[in-house]
C-alpha cells in the first residue's frame, strides 16, 4: 500500500473467493463514503481467504447487482489475503464466521483486535450468506449495505 494513505482509515473486506461478497462490500462502502464527501479519508479494498478465484473478475451476478445501484467495479480482480495485510489495515472485515477463522489463520491471529465480522456492527449480528451458493444476491447486497452503514456509524460514534 502506498504511503499516501498513511492518514486514511484503511479497511479490507474479506470473503472466501473475493468475487461476490467482499467486492460488493468494497464498492458499496466506497460509494457510501463518496456520496458523503468522505472518500479522501478512506482506503478500501477486498481480498479472499482461498486461492480458488485469484485473478478472476467480480462474479457477473454480483457485478450486475452493483450496476443496478449505479456502482461500477470495473477492473477488480480477486486477490488473496496475506499475513502482511494485518499491519497495513486498520479493520479487516469478514463476511461470516468461517472467514474470520481462516483470516486469523492466514494473519497469524488478531493481537490488536482488528478482525471483525461485518454484521457485528449492526443491530442484528449474523453471517452474510454466500450468494455463490444461495444465488440470492439481493439479500447479500442488503445485508452488506446494512453492515457498511452500521460500520460507518461505528466509526463516527465509536459505538
Amino acid at each position: 500500500m502506498d504511503k499516501q494513505y498513511k492518514n486514511h482509515i484503511k479497511i479490507l473486506f474479506v470473503c472466501h473467493g473475493n468475487i461476490c461478497r467482499s467486492p460488493l462490500a468494497e464498492y458499496i462502502l466506497r460509494d457510501m463514503v463518496t456520496k458523503r464527501g468522505d472518500s479522501a479519508g478512506f482506503y478500501i479494498a477486498s481480498a479472499a481467504t482461498s486461492t480458488e478465484e485469484i485473478g478472476n473478475p467480480v462474479h457477473p451476478p454480483a457485478r450486475r447487482k452493483l450496476q443496478e445501484h449505479g456502482i461500477s467495479c470495473d477492473g477488480k480482480r480477486a486477490v488473496q489475503l496475506k499475513k502482511s495485510d494485518y499491519a497495513e489495515y486498520d479493520y479487516l472485515l469478514g463476511m461470516e464466521e468461517r472467514n474470520i477463522i481462516n483470516m486469523k489463520r492466514i494473519l497469524g491471529g488478531d493481537p490488536k483486535g482488528k478482525v471483525y465480522r461485518l454484521l457485528d456492527f449492526s443491530d442484528r449480528p449474523r453471517d452474510i450468506a454466500d450468494p455463490w451458493y444461495s444465488g440470492d444476491f439481493d439479500t447479500a447486497y442488503e445485508d452488506i449495505r446494512e453492515g457498511c452503514e452500521a460500520f460507518l456509524n461505528f466509526l463516527e460514534t465509536g459505538k
